[in-house]
């Protein structure tokens, strides 16, 4: 059996985002319907409506700030990562070198 971590990461991803769209939708409906009953002067169904549309567009923007934030801190750590290889990299080469002539000045005759 051949693994592929990266589908089935997506897959997992796509399967969670669809869960919690599906739970948002629910909490949507749940507070809209508690919401438009204080809304006498409409009927049921446009109650029900108005909040839920109302309630998913705020959810929707939450989600956008959400997936920015989360881009912006994935370029952020990748900046700082990669200058925490860079500094490894030069102190392990420095290491490297400073062996190197201390163990060329030792085997001198």
């Amino acid at each position: 059996m051949t693994e592929h971590p990266d589908e089935t990461a997506a897959g997992l991803a796509r399967i969670e985002g669809f869960l919690m769209s599906q739970a948002a939708l629910l909490e949507a409906r749940e507070e809209g319907q508690a919401f438009a009953r204080t809304l006498t002067w409409l009927g049921p169904d446009e109650q029900d409506d108005r909040f839920a549309h109302r309630h998913l567009s705020m959810r929707r923007e939450m989600l956008a700030t959400t997936v920015a934030r989360a881009a912006e801190l994935k370029d952020e750590y990748a900046h700082w990562y990669g200058e925490l290889c860079r500094r490894a990299t030069g102190l392990a080469a420095g290491v490297f070198a400073l062996w190197t002539a201390v163990l060329i000045l030792l085997c001198r005759p």
